[in-house]
This record gives C-alpha cells, structure tokens and sequence, in this order.
C-alpha cells in the first residue's frame, strides 16, 4: 500500500488551516506576526536581516527613502556567495544541489556545499583572470545545468553583476541584453536537451555576440560540439587551471547585484536592478517562511533561471538557508507523463514550486502518470506565474498533496524581487483563488485609479506603500525615465504593481494584470473572473479571456479554450457562454469562443495574451521569442480566420 504521508491541513469551513503537525515543525506559526512586523516595518526588517543574513559590517542607517528611490541597510556591508556558501561549510558534504538531466540514461549528479563552494571560488578566479572587476556586468546564456549556478555566484563572488537571459530566448534578444549592460563576458553552452535531443544553443549565443562589447565566451560542453576559436573558452577546463580559493568582495548592501530584463518586452529592453543586502534578506525569509523551508529540506522549484522565479527559488533561496535546491533540465512530460512524479520520489522532494499552466497540462493527462509515484515527501505546494483558479487548485491539492499538504498560492514580481503575498504554512488559511496576506512588513493597498483606497470586496489596482519592501527594484538599468513611468507616475508615493486585487474576508484575491482589465458597456470586468467561470467546466483544460475592440460596447471578451480532450460539441460554446451568464453576469459573456490546440506560453507558464488580443486585431504579433511554444500563434491565427 502507498505512503500517505503526513496530514499538514485540516478542514475547516472556510478552509484549510495548518495542523498540529505542521505547527510543531513549521518555523513561523504566529499569526499575531503581521500586525507585530506593521507597528515598526523598518525596524521588523533590520532584525530580520540581523539574524538572516551574515554581515561583514553593520549597516548605519536601515533605511533611506528619496522617492522613487529607497536604500535598505546603508553602510552595511556583505558578500552574497559568503551567505550561500561559506556559512554552511560547517557541514561540508550537505548536499547543496541536485542536478537532473533530461535524458533519464544519464544519472542525476549532486554537489555538496563544499564542491560548490570550490567550484565557485575557482571559476570567480577565471572571470578575475578575464578582466572581470567589480560592477562589470557578465552575461549568462545558459540552460539549466549546475554551471548556470556557478556562474551566477561567482559573479556574486567578486561584486560582479550578473545578466541571466533564458536560453530560449532568440539570438537578436541576447544581443539586445549584451549591449544595454555593455557585457565583456558572456558564458553559454554548446547547447542543451529538449525532449530527447540535442539543441543547438552556442550558434545562437555567437550570432548574438557579433559586434557588441564581448570579448570572450566561456562554453559549457553540454552536448559534445567542438568549440574553436581564440575568443573561446571551455568552462571546465578553465575551472581546472584556476586558483581554489577566491577571497570575496565585499559589497555594500545597496550595490547592484544582478540585472534581469522583463520577458516579452518590445524595443529597449527593460533591465531590473535588484541589491545585494536587501535582496538577500528578502529571498532568505521568504524561502524560509512562505516554503517553511528547514536545512534538511529539498526544495524543487521548476522555474528557469531566465526568470526571477528561478533566481530566487530554483537557486539563491535554498542555500541562503542552507537547504537543498533540485533543478531539472528538460521538459516536464519526457520521456512521459510521469518525470516529474518520478522525479519527486526518487530524491524526496519536499517543496514543489510550479506554474498553474503546468498543474493544468498534468490535469489533461492520464492520471496513471501520477497515482504510480509515492509523493508522501511533499510536504508544501506552491504556485506561481498568474492567478490559480479553484478547479486546477483543487486537483492540485489532491492528486498531487493527497489532500494534505498547503497549496502556498504566491503573487510577487520580477520587480519585487521575491514572494510578497500568499498564505504562510504555519498559519493559514488556505483557501483556493485566495493568494492571502502581504508578508510581514510589507503593505500593500487596493485603490482606485487615483490612488484612493477601495471599498472591501471591490475590486481595484494592487499598489505598494512605504516603506517598501527590501528585494524591491532599485531602478530600472541606465533608464530613469522608464523607471519613473512603469511604476511611479500613476500613484506618485505608492509602487504601482499593474496588477488588479481586492479583499475578501481580509485575504487579498489577485484578479490578474489591469491591462487584462475589460471596460464592456462601462463595467470593469477582469479577464480572470471570465476564466474561472470557463474552467467551472470539466472539459476545459485551459483558457485566455482578452478584451477585443467592440463599436457599441467599448469592449468584448473574446474566450480561446483548450480541451482536455477530443473536440468540441455543437452546442459547448453556448453551454459555457450561458455558464459565464449565471456565474458573473449577461455583461461578462464572451462574444466569441475559439476551440485551440494550445495557448501561447512562456516557458514560466505564463499565458501571452497579448500576443491574443494582436491576432483578433489583425496586428503582426511581438514577443513571440519569449515562446516556448511559437507555432501555437499561426495556428490561432487560421483558427480565427477560418471561423469569422
């Protein structure tokens, strides 16, 4: 008979609450924390970092705000790598990471914080020995291999700032990044595998690295291509040659520590600068508090590293608390449907972390890819990337968590650095659509577009107040104006998140971009409320609801559907507008309803509805680089075409 594992919730009637088990393990469970971290915001986050964070010199002031602007731990100095690495060397053979290629021929390889930290020190001494200084910007064009990690913290290593562009990015968006950071460097590999084969990865990074500043390209044989050339270097044999012990930078907290560019952006691209000693604190005790994440954990997160989710939870997050992080490098459904739940089993995952489009691919599948597997090691779920809703939350929760572990439903930004609402393990509750509370010692507000604080249960923007929050953005890279624009000129005082929310029961409910905000005949409608209401509906595997230009109404919903299965019965469009009817209202009822094989996706998860909203409009779409699945585009396009 199957390990059920422990019960971590219990069932109440407004929803599930931690159990007595979880709460004799779990590392907060105080749910007075939120009103104790409000009295005093800055001084809750100055004894956080105090006792998170391992510093080489206290800070003067721990905060400083000269809007739009804002410092944390001024004058306090550290190194990053000294919190991910050295502090845990104590126990030199812990194993750091886990690392899981696609081809399941290959064995799984784990690397101990002591071989981390070599591996780190040595290549931090390759980048040194190639001109890389303090406050140089290094490019990072890697799939998900142990290197990406190694990479990343030598560059923490010696105060450089790293550039991760994700690896299905295109050849001309690496440029674009190349040459607004003005890289030297630039550290890719051969290339990688994507579902069985090989893909080239090392043309593209070639092409992108004609006429920029890079001068050497440090290459991670991955797949077994002959590299030559002078400007080339091989990652491992470098690392070979190198000096063991690189004696790190110290840094002020305020130091930029990394640059990552907002995926699906158009012209310039848009360069978020995150800290160093804020960013650090906020990544160590959202891991720590929001996964309930303890050093003996292994904590799963199956972001890339191309996007913050992967910077902050695949790797920098478990080992600033000196936990085990696993990181996969291939699709999640290769060479079946059950890799992942294998996955799981085989290294006693803990903490899962995915994307609510990956949990709804898994619900097409037959359910036989998943029973198989033991998963009584999970202990936490969690998602990430856009809105939940409750059909997808609830199989989640029971084919994945056996109806007994949290579903930690988490809204933050690549902006904000890290998890910043959601419902935290040891407290509660957890109820499906809800992503919960702000962390504590951070607020946020719903407002009206003039910044005016909303009624309870009515639904408005999502924005930030002072004093904000310490992984927060410091600025968008060498572009002030865009800066100001994107989050500061409609709320002036507030952080304007874009993002639409209102309250329920004092739990906040995030409703999804305000840009995915309709106006139909004067009302505002959130395209998420006309996707649950769509996915009430068995049959429906996934669904994008966007607005389309309408003369009489201002605006329509237009709906694209996946099936789980087969295809669509005559009358299943006008069961499911007739649905929308009873659930929201006449108003919210799509005009139309196009049956898709699949939506446009970045490889996060993240629905593109834009990339929507241009073909109903007959516009050229952007930002198909970010895909992970590009072909899905033309044929929505004929689909529409074909059904005027």
């Amino acid at each position: 008979m199957k390990k059920r594992g422990i019960q971590y919730v219990v069932k109440k009637s407004d929803g599930f609450y931690p159990s007595e088990e979880m709460k004799k393990i779990a590392n907060i469970t105080d749910p007075q924390i939120y009103e104790k971290a409000a009295k005093d915001p800055i001084a809750f986050w100055g004894k956080m970092a105090k006792e998170g964070i391992t510093w080489e010199k206290e800070w003067d002031k721990t905060y400083v705000e000269k809007l739009p602007y804002f410092e944390w731990f001024k004058g306090g100095k550290l190194n990053f790598s000294v919190n991910c690495l050295d502090r845990h060397l104590a126990h030199p053979d812990k194993t750091a990471l886990i690392w899981v290629p696609e081809p399941d021929t290959e064995p799984s390889i784990k690397i101990s914080y002591e071989e981390l930290h070599d591996k780190v020190c040595k290549f931090a001494n390759v980048l040194k020995a190639n001109g890389v200084k303090k406050g140089d910007v290094v490019s990072i064009y890697l799939p998900m291999v142990p290197q990406a990690l190694i990479a990343m913290l030598s560059c923490t290593r010696i105060g450089a700032i790293h550039s991760v562009v994700f690896s299905a990015f295109s050849a001309d968006a690496l440029k674009a990044r190349i040459e607004d950071g003005q890289s030297k460097i630039l550290i890719t590999s051969d290339g990688y595998y994507r579902r069985g084969k090989p893909e080239d990865l090392l043309t593209k990074a070639k092409n992108a690295a004609k006429k920029t500043t890079i001068k050497k390209i440090i290459v991670v044989n991955r797949i077994g291509k002959k590299v030559r050339g002078r400007r080339f270097l091989n990652f491992e044999d470098e690392i070979k040659k190198a000096p063991s012990y690189c004696k790190p930078e110290m840094m002020n907290s305020e130091d930029p520590m990394f640059l990552l560019y907002t995926s699906g952006t158009t012209g310039r691209p848009k360069g978020i600068v995150h800290d160093t000693g804020g960013y650090a604190t906020q990544a160590y005790w959202t891991c720590k508090w929001n996964f309930d994440l303890h050093p003996e954990d292994i904590m799963w997160c199956t972001a890339d590293i191309g996007w913050i989710t992967g910077h902050t939870y695949a790797m920098y997050g478990p080992l600033l608390t000196g936990a085990t992080t696993l990181i996969y490098e291939g699709g999640p459904d290769f060479p079946n449907p059950g890799r992942w739940w294998k996955i799981i089993q085989d290294h006693k995952v803990n903490v899962f972390y995915t994307a609510p489009t990956a949990i709804r691919m898994f619900m097409k599948t037959p359910q036989k890819w998943i029973t198989k597997y033991d998963l009584s090691s999970i202990k936490i779920l969690g998602t990430v990337g856009e809105p939940i809703d409750k059909e997808s939350w609830m199989w989640y929760f029971r084919t994945i968590g056996g109806s007994r572990c949290p579903v930690i439903d988490t809204w933050w930004q690549t902006e904000t650095g890290g998890t910043l609402i959601n419902t935290i393990p040891g407290i509660g509750p957890f109820i499906p659509t809800i992503s919960g509370k702000s962390f504590p010692g951070v607020k946020h507000i719903i407002v009206d577009d003039k910044g005016y604080p909303m009624p309870k249960g009515r639904q408005g923007f999502l924005a930030q107040q002072s004093p904000f929050a310490p992984g927060m953005l410091h600025g968008v890279f060498n572009n002030h104006k865009k800066y100001v624009s994107t989050y500061w000129e409609k709320f002036k005082t507030m952080y304007d998140t874009s993002d639409g929310a209102y309250l329920q029961n004092g739990l906040i409910r995030i409703t999804g971009r305000t840009d995915d905000v309709m106006k139909v005949a004067g009302h505002r409608l959130a395209t998420a409320e006309v996707e649950n209401a769509i996915h009430d509906n068995k049959v429906v595997g996934d669904c994008a609801v966007v607005p389309m230009p309408d003369k009489i109404k201002g605006q329509v919903p237009i709906a694209f559907v996946v099936l789980k299965k087969g295809h669509p019965s005559k009358d299943l469009e006008q069961k499911l507008k007739k649905h929308v009817d009873i659930k929201i209202g006449p108003t919210a009822r799509p005009a139309r309803i196009f049956f898709v094989e699949d939506l446009p996706k970045t490889r996060s998860g993240k629905i593109m509805r834009r990339i929507l909203k241009s073909l109903l409009i007959k516009e050229e779409p952007e930002g198909l680089m970010t895909l992970v699945n590009p072909s899905s585009v033309e044929k929505i396009k004929d689909t529409i075409t074909e059904n005027p």
